[in-house]
């Protein structure tokens, strides 16, 4: 019988997300193929630019405030994007750490 896996993730070195200055990410599992359940912290003033994933995206604000289209989101808002949907552009208003789900692949960006 499988046994659970168990990320102590105050351990774990978190990397720079390429090519955006000012984020780290720390990946905790590939739920999928090509998908990825990972934290990733922004620090204030990192933008993300408009992008679009081929799969579902599920965001958790854990702490800081993060601008994401025309929307305002602080700690413990969630939200859902659907695949192929418009994501963003994201902008960390404070410094930001979330809690993101893909399920699939990461998609393409609008510019960087």
């Amino acid at each position: 019988m499988p046994e659970p896996i168990f990320v102590e993730t105050t351990h774990q070195p978190w990397q720079p997300l390429e090519p955006f200055p000012g984020s780290q990410i720390l990946p905790l599992a590939e739920p999928v193929p090509h998908g990825s359940i990972h934290k990733l912290r922004m620090a204030a003033g990192t933008r993300i630019p408009l992008h679009h994933h081929p799969a579902d995206e599920y965001v958790y604000v854990l702490s800081g405030t993060v601008q994401t289209g025309d929307r305002t989101c602080g700690a413990g808002v969630f939200w859902f994007t659907p695949a192929h949907g418009k994501n963003g552009p994201h902008l960390a208003l404070t410094d930001v750490e979330l809690l993101t789900i893909r399920l699939g692949a990461m998609g393409e960006f609008d510019s960087l």
